[in-house]
């Protein structure tokens, strides 16, 4: 046996009968010889973690455009928080880690420049709409251009557990499960600290029975829900949490959403973050052939309309070249003689 299969026996013994063994992967849309080495999940990971947009990751919004603060969360360092608190909880579980890691890492890499403002205004703009986990699909199905392959071609787990970390709809896997909780508990608790940090709530704000449930500091919450989610997951076939804790989570998401998520001083340059992405949408609708040819030729073989074109392209960029395509689009230039 080589090293991987050696790993994939070895999964067997040590995972949980409920875990998703990467010897049973349903596969990938296009069938490739296995590594000698690395598991499939381990391969998926891998990939993410060494495409492009894995990197552009760390120049987007997760709640506050462009901070001057070193410490302010960015999209990326929203993605790792939520890979760490996700392997905690599986490894506890017995679950697939590399599953867990590979849907974690992989989970927004659809999000647009300025977060959620710039998936707002793709939605409304887009005759189908714009969601960022589908866009996420469509990054590893497809954006990320290889002439061997379709995209980065993931397994059928990390993709489809890529879709259901946002939404209604629930991950067949529970490794996928566990990430949309690992999701909401990252964003919710690194979103007080940074609003907490940019003075737009204090501490005293926070809902008192929430605090006396879930912990007064936000390392006793992190602990506290995901200590609830393994006693309330052990052994079963699901991943929960128990109704008190899920009742008080929810409670200071709504606080979140009321106090920060729709606050206008957190929001004060949303204005202009919409405008740019609309300005800059509507100028490559009326200007199709000023697309790069980088971009263009990703549709060779995969039919997309001119809308589905441009905000792949949109929703791609980071903030910084979002602005920097904004002024060269609409700023005029210093006239230069020479």
């Amino acid at each position: 046996m080589n090293i991987r299969q050696i790993a994939e026996e070895e999964e067997k013994i040590r995972l949980s009968p409920y875990a998703k063994l990467s010897s049973d992967t349903k596969g990938r849309q296009k069938e490739e010889a296995k590594c000698e080495i690395r598991m499939e999940f381990q391969r998926d990971r891998d990939r993410i973690i060494h495409s492009k947009a894995f990197r552009r990751l760390k120049h987007k919004t997760q709640v506050f455009i462009a901070p001057e603060g070193d410490h302010y969360r960015t999209r990326l360092t929203h993605t790792l928080e939520v890979s760490q608190i996700a392997r905690t909880i599986a490894r506890a579980l017995r679950l697939n880690e590399d599953l867990v890691e590979a849907i974690s890492l992989a989970h927004d890499l659809g999000h647009t420049p300025f977060g959620h403002t710039g998936e707002k205004v793709l939605n409304n703009l887009h005759p189908n709409g714009f969601k960022h986990n589908l866009q996420s699909l469509r990054v590893v199905d497809l954006l990320e251009y290889h002439e061997d392959r379709p995209g980065l071609n993931l397994t059928f787990e990390v993709r489809e557990g890529i879709i259901n970390h946002s939404g209604e709809n629930l991950s067949s896997t529970l490794e996928g499960q566990l990430v949309k909780y690992a999701d909401r508990i990252a964003y919710i608790n690194h979103d007080i600290d940074d609003a907490i940090r940019a003075e737009v709530i204090n501490v005293k704000m926070l809902p008192k029975e929430c605090l006396s449930v879930l912990g007064e500091t936000h390392g006793k919450r992190i602990n506290t829900l995901i200590t609830d989610i393994i006693e309330n997951s052990n052994n079963r076939n699901s991943i929960s949490m128990s109704d008190a804790i899920s009742m008080q989570m929810e409670n200071l998401r709504q606080f979140m959403f009321e106090n920060v998520y729709f606050n206008k001083k957190a929001k004060k340059e949303d204005d202009k973050a919409e405008y740019i992405v609309e300005q800059v949408y509507n100028y490559f609708i009326n200007h199709f052939d000023k697309l790069p040819e980088d971009t263009k030729k990703i549709y060779t073989d995969t039919p997309a309309t001119k809308e589905d074109i441009i905000c792949d392209y949109i929703a791609g960029m980071t903030d910084r070249f979002i602005l920097n395509t904004f002024m060269d689009l609409f700023v005029p230039k210093a006239w230069d003689r020479i």
